[in-house]
């Protein structure tokens, strides 16, 4: 308890220090255009949260870009585990996978609006971009299983469900969880992104680029910061689903 109260206050006095230098910094420049104050990004935020088009924003791209990341899990976890059994889809996949992982996200985002158009471009986006970091993850973690444990079990005729649940699913979820926590936050930077070369109506990325066009900085940064907190919400309410499901699934 100690640990997490000293931790907390760390970390808070950490975000202290970079609001009041951010803060000093924009009263030396004295100029809301090149840089506005963390009290008019905070002011700005919360006259957004209350218009109907921030919600209706928020909904837009949350949907999509969750929705690409959701099919990214699925795909990557699929490949990999298709990958840890059969050689051959191991050696076919490896030069995609690690294409996928190095090409940039606007080179993405153009052939996105090529092939799906502007309203689903974060979907797509976000499925490219989290496919091959959880493929990767969870394909090191099937690599990583302990060939002894997977033998005692064998040996001890261990039913197939506690096995799944004692054996691989206890080395398994320390990669997913990584590959997850990594995925999720990378899908909300490059869908946004995405958003901001696209324009389609109704997203974060248009109100972004909007920001941008009329020279509204505080819209601007508050809008980032919007998303900011999205993508760590959607990170810890993951997060929480996968503990509860281990708990239930250990409990079985």
């Amino acid at each position: 308890m100690k640990k997490r109260v000293k931790k907390a206050a760390i970390t808070a006095a950490c975000i202290a220090f970079w609001l009041i230098l951010w803060q000093l910094v924009a009263m030396k420049l004295n100029s809301r255009f090149l840089l506005a104050s963390p009290i008019e990004v905070i002011k700005r935020l919360f006259e957004l949260v209350v218009t109907p088009d921030f919600l209706k924003s928020v909904m837009f791209s949350a949907g999509r870009i969750l929705l690409g990341f959701a099919l990214g899990m699925t795909a990557g976890c699929t490949l990999a585990l298709l990958s840890g059994k059969v050689k051959i889809i191991r050696a076919l996949f490896s030069p995609l996978i690690s294409a996928m992982k190095s090409v940039p996200v606007a080179s993405v985002t153009i052939l996105a609006l090529i092939w799906a158009g502007s309203k689903n471009l974060s979907v797509f986006v976000s499925f490219l971009i989290s496919t091959p970091i959880v493929c990767s993850n969870m394909l090191e973690g099937i690599d990583s299983l302990d060939p002894k444990l997977k033998e005692m079990s064998k040996v001890f005729k261990i039913p197939l469900w506690k096995r799944f649940t004692g054996v691989y699913l206890s080395q398994m979820l320390p990669y997913f969880r990584a590959a997850s926590r990594l995925a999720i936050g990378l899908c909300w930077k490059s869908g946004v992104a995405a958003e901001v070369i696209g324009i389609p109506q109704g997203s974060i990325g248009r109100k972004l680029y909007e920001s941008k066009i009329y020279l509204e900085t505080a819209d601007l940064f508050a809008w980032t910061l919007a998303v900011i907190i999205l993508s760590w919400l959607c990170e810890k309410l993951f997060m929480l689903l996968v503990s509860i499901l281990q708990k239930r699934v250990e409990r079985m």
